[in-house]
């Protein structure tokens, strides 16, 4: 019996690595983009019912498991991360953040990035001095409305 989707998560990052998979060749099977697929695989996303049995028989996932992926999970928990790779990330929010809130904000007014109305793309750069990340975020701008 399943109790969570953190075990459903579990159940697949252990097929992923025995099957051998690539979230690429996930994200094609499913027909979405790697970086919406892999957060979906990881929990953070939902899954509809074609989804979700694509994802199912890709990684041999019960039925009951299969039903767990399209449950709306609790996204972002998790406090401060300690993974280097996420602390980094999280470091960048720290140090800029305050940055990419005025600049939004002097551009756009006073409102938010959606995380709702987001995509994200990662790529590799090709870097004679070492090869760097190129993540590009785009969300929708949300203004806040006066009532």
């Amino acid at each position: 019996m399943i109790s969570s989707r953190e075990q459903v998560t579990a159940m697949i990052l252990s097929a992923k690595v025995s099957k051998g998979l690539k979230w690429t060749e996930v994200a094609d099977k499913v027909g979405q983009s790697k970086e919406w697929t892999t957060a979906a695989c990881l929990g953070q996303m939902t899954f509809n019912k074609a989804q979700a049995e694509t994802v199912g028989a890709l990684f041999d996932l019960s039925d009951e498991a299969v039903a767990w992926l399209q449950i709306v999970p609790s996204k972002g928990s998790g406090g401060i991360p300690t993974d280097p790779l996420l602390y980094r990330l999280y470091e960048i929010v720290s140090v800029y953040g305050g940055s990419i809130k005025e600049l939004i904000h002097e551009e756009f007014g006073d409102g938010i990035m959606s995380a709702i109305d987001f995509s994200l793309d990662i790529q590799r750069e090709e870097d004679p001095k070492g090869d760097r990340v190129n993540m590009v975020m785009s969300g929708k701008f949300l203004p806040y409305k006066s009532y």
